[in-house]
């Protein structure tokens, strides 16, 4: 399952040599639970645990839900009040999944960022890093199609404004709007397609969460020095690793206790911090909110979108040279969908032959540039589409683009990395002191 040199699974019994000669299950699991990791790996490496955790609540917590959520216009938002009310454990339920979707988010953009600053998207892992884009995109589709189905004001209007983007697209536009609507406005139809597809797609996700971990599990795990582990003999791979049962499964059984307090206090406390009050109005066609926003987590890009209006040379250059075809509407949603893709991008957009960031001097003040920016866009994406928050988005955008475009690719070039440690063993024994002790059996 992985290219470091390690023991693999021998059954023993008559039933587990049986089994395992007709199903090797158990090899699979015994594989997965006993890989060779890195032993160097920081506190920065627990988001992998809490995301699994926050999938499997999301889809628990779902399925529950959707036993009494009836999706129709007439009758969604009374079902939610219906669940909150009479259901038994229903609001704790609601509540659970509401803030869990935000616990999802935060610990996704803690995973990329990590990824980000290691290196982690370097080869041989650009595929696991594709996989993980991937997984983020059905998220965010998830997370808007879940925001739409407790039919209040911000909802109805929030699925208005984004699915109305989709109609900037030219030729196709209006026809890609029809089919996510159902028709030719958000309605019935609308509701029901979200629903279905709110359902699905966590299942979607967890099946690439699956794909996501064999292939971190076949080039093995990435660690703070960005050193390869090395697999000359399984003497060396022995040096750099330990086995992930039970070394880093308790560090991060510890980690997801101290999240999940936080979390529950959250949920206990102050469950509809993160919500918006227009969203507790049943949804009314005829009646626009002063100031329409998405989910909190969705800001940044929302900031992106709405930063590139008809005033921006950029827009006028690119709408004077397609004729009229891209329009200020239409270039927001590529800006958009364009910050996504340069992140994916990351892989062949960094030139650097040094993996982690903390050996490059140089990258790691426009990196922490680059963190400050997105908290400042997702702040920015709060507040009403007016001056100066209009130009604030632009700069934070460019900033963004400018990172992965030109940033980048230029450190590669001009910076000089500082020495780093020829083994994993090495760093280990500098930050912990040389110990002979094998870990034990």
């Amino acid at each position: 399952m992985s290219g470091i040199p390690h023991d693999h699974y021998e059954p023993k019994s008559n039933g587990a040599k049986w089994v395992h000669s007709r199903l090797p299950v158990i090899g699979l699991l015994y594989d997965t639970i006993m890989i060779p990791t890195p032993k160097n790996l920081n506190w920065m490496w627990i988001w992998g645990i809490i995301l699994t955790f926050c999938l499997a609540m999301q889809i628990i917590t779902g399925v529950i839900l959707a036993m009494h959520y009836t999706p129709h216009v007439d009758l969604a938002f009374a079902s939610v009040e219906h669940i909150m009310r009479n259901v038994n454990g229903g609001h704790m339920i609601r509540y659970l999944h509401m803030n869990g979707a935000s616990l999802f988010f935060v610990a996704v953009y803690a995973h990329i960022f990590r990824g980000l600053y290691y290196g982690s998207y370097k080869s041989p892992r650009e595929i696991t890093w594709i996989i993980g884009m991937l997984i983020f995109v059905l998220m965010m589709g998830a997370g808007f199609m879940g925001y739409v189905l407790p039919w209040g004001q911000m909802s109805f209007w929030g699925a208005t404004v984004i699915t109305g983007l989709f109609g900037a697209i030219p030729f196709v536009g209006e026809a890609i709007q029809t089919l996510l609507l159902g028709g030719p406005a958000v309605d019935n139809a609308t509701l029901n397609r979200f629903f279905s597809l709110h359902y699905l797609l966590p299942f979607v996700i967890a099946g690439l969460v699956i794909v996501h971990i064999w292939a971190f599990h076949t080039t093995g795990n990435n660690n703070p020095t960005g050193v390869e582990v090395r697999r000359t003999s399984k003497a060396d791979a022995e040096k750099d690793t330990l086995p992930f049962w039970p070394y880093f499964v308790i560090k991060d059984l510890f980690a997801l206790a101290v999240i999940l307090a936080v979390f529950f206090a959250i949920v206990g406390f102050m469950p509809n911090y993160l919500g918006h009050p227009d969203n507790y109005i049943e949804a009314n066609a005829l009646a626009t909110p002063a100031h329409i926003v998405p989910e909190w987590y969705f800001l940044p890009f929302y900031a992106i979108l709405r930063a590139f209006t008809s005033e921006v040379w950029i827009v006028i250059f690119f709408e004077f040279i397609s004729g009229g075809i891209i329009d200020a509407k239409f270039f927001g949603v590529l800006a958009m969908f364009g910050a996504i893709i340069v992140m994916a991008l990351a892989p062949w957009l960094d030139t650097s032959s040094v993996r982690s960031g903390r050996y490059r001097p140089m990258f790691k003040w426009w990196f922490w540039i680059l963190v400050a920016d997105f908290v400042f866009l997702t702040w920015l994406g709060a507040m009403p589409a007016e001056e100066p928050y209009a130009t604030l988005s632009l700069i934070g955008s460019a900033y963004w683009f400018g990172y992965f475009l030109v940033i980048l690719p230029l450190l590669g070039v001009i910076e000089k990395p500082l020495p780093q440690p020829a083994t994993i063993e090495e760093d280990f024994a500098s930050h912990y002191g040389k110990s002979d002790a094998t870990p034990a059996e």
